[in-house]
């Protein structure tokens, strides 16, 4: 017998987003803001100025690819069964995603090549173990008793605060469940990494407030009280270290502290963000954005324009 669907998750999953018009409103996302947190003249080059650079790599494929398999295997769990979704060709989901992102960012890269056969092997190769370690595993990280889907892709837009009428902020969460005996939601981002995170990766709150905000969000959009949301990051290992004595996990799941204390300070530096780079109506505010020097400087777009960036 199928299960009865709760009375959240049915307005979770009919919700329509409202429509944005661009002729007066802007969106905002998590990239923005944290691009800023990491440098603000990054972000006015990038989002002010619109100076976009467009540099696919194959870890974006990657990460493309992954997610869109990983959330179609969870979704037929979810709808159908765990049996249903061990019966998806999930190699071969992969494989078609893999090979349509790249060359999907292939043509948009001027039709020019930024991986090598070698190099998409491997990434190929990696992606299936992460599957196969998955399928094994399904049970240890996704449980189907007293849990619903909510949805893959849940939108997120809205005024990020009431001042700022024209402008919205934009998202899209990976995974929403929800747990009937609780009565909570539970929000899941995918994030890929060569080997996982380690502690300061973890503690870099950059990466906390994007769960953080989304958590906040959510709650704001949907009337759900922020202490009925949970947040985690799974990360999606590429590689493990083969000769450990101990038995080594393709997937470390991290929920980042996101109490009142966590809570406050993600809105703090939003509206820092918000009130350093935009007027009330939405328009870009004329500050003199300055250049921050950190150890992402050398991946920076801009790092050999010294007519532009003076780092």
């Amino acid at each position: 017998m199928a299960k009865s669907v709760p009375f959240l998750v049915k307005v979770i999953k009919n919700y329509k987003p409202q429509e944005i018009n661009y002729a007066f409103q802007k969106t905002i996302s998590y990239s923005q803001f944290s691009v800023y947190n990491e440098c603000p003249l990054k972000w006015k080059l990038l989002y002010k100025d619109n100076l976009q650079i467009y540099q696919p790599t194959i870890h974006t494929v990657f990460g493309t690819a992954m997610h869109e398999t990983i959330q179609a295997y969870i979704t037929k769990m979810y709808e159908e069964s765990g049996a249903a979704a061990d019966r998806m060709d999930l190699d071969e989901l992969f494989e078609d995603r893999f090979r349509e992102t790249y060359s999907s960012e292939y043509k948009k890269n001027k039709n020019v090549h930024f991986s090598s056969s070698p190099e998409m092997r491997e990434f190929y190769d990696d992606g299936l173990a992460i599957i196969n370690f998955l399928k094994k595993k399904r049970n240890v990280y996704f449980s189907i008793k007293n849990w619903h889907l909510v949805g893959c892709e849940i939108p997120i837009v809205i005024n990020p605060t009431d001042q700022h009428k024209n402008l919205l902020y934009k998202g899209y969460l990976d995974l929403v469940l929800y747990n009937e005996v609780t009565n909570k939601l539970k929000i899941i981002d995918f994030k890929t990494s060569t080997r996982g995170w380690n502690d300061d990766t973890k503690k870099d709150e950059n990466k906390q407030f994007q769960l953080i905000l989304y958590k906040h969000y959510l709650s704001k959009q949907f009337n759900v009280p922020e202490e009925n949301i949970d947040v985690e990051f799974v990360i999606l290992k590429r590689k493990i270290w083969e000769e450990s004595e101990f038995p080594q996990s393709r997937i470390q799941e991290y929920a980042p502290p996101s109490g009142k204390v966590k809570m406050n300070k993600a809105k703090t530096a939003l509206n820092k963000f918000l009130d350093e780079c935009f007027e009330l109506d939405g328009t870009f505010k004329p500050t003199d954005h300055q250049p921050t020097v950190n150890k992402n400087c050398q991946y920076c777009p801009f790092n050999t324009r010294k007519d532009l960036c003076s780092v």
